[in-house]
């Protein structure tokens, strides 16, 4: 039995379930708010989204998200560009930038290693990564991943890679609790874990 009197709620319904963290009550709930909205409102929100879809950019320097070739950050001219913070994804970035405790730049490798889901090293954007210490003046790489195996296989790797160069490697301070990924630890916590940093110690690893 159908529970829907309305195919296109129901696919509209269907659409929004497959949001992360959303469930088919509160994807009806979104629907129906839209549905009672005057037509511009919705229209809005699906200009915004199809818009962003198609002509949001990756940095070229860096990987984040950006609305130009060159994100904000990285053109910045007040950002320190001796310091990278390597990251997981930009949902990092995100979350590091909120702490308001880093003023350099990003390298955002796009995900971890993780052999279980097929992840390795050539998927992630660790050769632009290798690409920028060679041509960039680049004196700290920090090392914020999660707090998880993958995390610390991730971090292996980068250091035994990186290791070779004249850099100083650093890793945030284990404030962050283990397991946790970065987007979900609060702002304070992250903000002393970047201002605490230590030297990346690949015996913990």
């Amino acid at each position: 039995m159908n529970e829907y009197s309305s195919k296109l709620l129901e696919r509209a319904v269907q659409e929004l379930s497959h949001l992360p963290g959303i469930g088919k009550r509160t994807a009806l709930r979104l629907a129906l708010y839209l549905l009672h909205e005057d037509p511009p409102v919705t229209q809005k929100l699906a200009d915004a989204l199809v818009k962003m879809r198609n002509e949001i950019h990756f940095c070229r320097r860096c990987y984040n998200i950006s609305d130009t070739d060159i994100c904000e950050i990285c053109s910045n001219p007040k950002r320190d560009e001796n310091t990278l913070c390597v990251v997981a994804d930009t949902r990092d970035v995100l979350a590091v930038e909120n702490t308001a405790q880093f003023n350099g730049l990003y390298h955002v490798l796009g995900g971890i290693i993780n052999p279980m889901e097929g992840v390795g090293p050539g998927d992630l954007h660790i050769t632009p990564l290798i690409e920028r210490i060679n041509k960039e003046d680049v004196k700290e790489i920090i090392l914020a991943l999660p707090a998880t195996v993958e995390g610390d296989t991730t971090g292996f790797y980068l250091f035994k890679l990186l290791s070779s160069f004249d850099i100083t490697i650093t890793t945030i301070a284990r404030g962050v609790a283990v397991g946790n990924e970065l987007e979900y630890t609060d702002e304070v916590t992250l903000g002393r874990s970047i201002l605490n940093r230590l030297p990346f110690d690949y015996k913990k690893s």
